[in-house]
């Protein structure tokens, strides 16, 4: 193969990787796996939308770097070898090679941190003004979910295959379908435009709650309560009520796969119709009456089932295949 083709085939391979609309799917569902997709999901929180266009930045360099190597690397087994270089010359040092494999991939790194490091300490820091307060606890193998401020808890877990055929076919508009795997008997309910900190752990194995979209995945640890955030936008996902799917991110058991995660983002007045229908308080404007029975404090190893809410988990059927 000529010199000359060889670098246009390399080129061409570059253009189609980086290219923004290379790996483009139709009709991309927000807060859900897409079949064939291949980048990020949309986004719905602004770290989110960071984290993407970091990606958008990144990749080219990856690219670049990588088919320069591979082309290096030719170009020295090819010229260089037995045949073509018979007797090689012997020396050991170059400066001026030495110098610029030195500086080129200091600069590379200086350039990758400049645009990473804001994003991480974005990520970790806890805005003071967040709205919300979410307990998320990991069980083998579902999750509990607690309002402290709202005095509200729930759990949550895998909704049976036959509940999901059964909700498709009853709703037959694509925008209200479910996904197996992903929907849950209980989905978490948080208002839209709203800072969200999350507090999680626990009560048994690591687990990691993990909702791609929000650009959100913490461990969540026995004895150790850590913490994230995230604000859905409606300026990216527009006005109205979406559903935002997840997974637990961390090995922890036979039922891993069945731990999923929903998340319903509604407007504010939605969110205190839904806190007023568990029993508890409104996060917004007045409270409403809460009985003091729904007053909690910590959320139990395995709470007792509660009308309308999940069953107990010794109860819950075994999903294993």
């Amino acid at each position: 193969m000529k010199r000359g083709a060889l670098i246009a085939a390399i080129a061409s391979v570059a253009a189609l990787l980086t290219g923004s609309g290379a790996f483009a799917v139709e009709n991309e569902r927000l807060g859900e796996p897409t079949a064939g997709a291949i980048d990020f999901q949309p986004p719905a929180t602004n770290i989110m939308e960071e984290i993407r266009g970091f990606h958008g930045f990144l990749l080219p360099i990856i690219v670049a770097v990588s088919v320069f190597v591979l082309a290096l690397l030719l170009w020295v087994i090819v010229r260089y070898n037995r045949r073509a270089n018979p007797t090689p010359r012997k020396f050991t040092h170059n400066m001026l090679v030495e110098v610029i494999w030195t500086i080129v991939p200091v600069l590379i790194l200086v350039a990758i941190a400049w645009k990473s490091f804001p994003l991480i300490f974005r990520e970790e820091r806890i805005p003071p003004n967040a709205e919300i307060t979410l307990k998320v606890t990991g069980n083998q193998w579902f999750w509990q979910y607690e309002y402290p401020d709202q005095h509200v808890s729930l759990t949550s877990i895998l909704q049976p295959e036959a509940d999901v055929a059964a909700w498709n076919a009853a709703h037959p508009d694509p925008t209200q379908q479910r996904t197996y795997l992903l929907a849950t008997n209980n989905p978490i309910v948080v208002p839209m435009d709203t800072t969200v900190r999350l507090l999680i752990t626990s009560n048994d194995v690591i687990h990691a709650w993990a909702v791609p979209a929000f650009g959100v995945k913490e461990d969540a640890t026995q004895g150790r309560v850590n913490d994230s955030w995230f604000r859905i936008e409606s300026r990216l996902v527009g006005q109205g009520e979406h559903t935002f799917y997840g997974q637990c991110s961390e090995l922890c058991g036979k039922d891993h796969a069945y731990m999923p995660i929903e998340v319903r983002a509604v407007p504010r007045d939605e969110f205190n119709r839904w806190l007023a229908s568990q029993g508890g308080t409104m996060a917004f404007g007045q409270a409403a009456a809460t009985p003091a029975a729904a007053t909690t404090t910590a959320t139990p190893a395995a709470p007792p089932p509660a009308s309308g809410s999940a069953p107990a988990p010794a109860q819950t059927p075994s999903h294993t295949r």
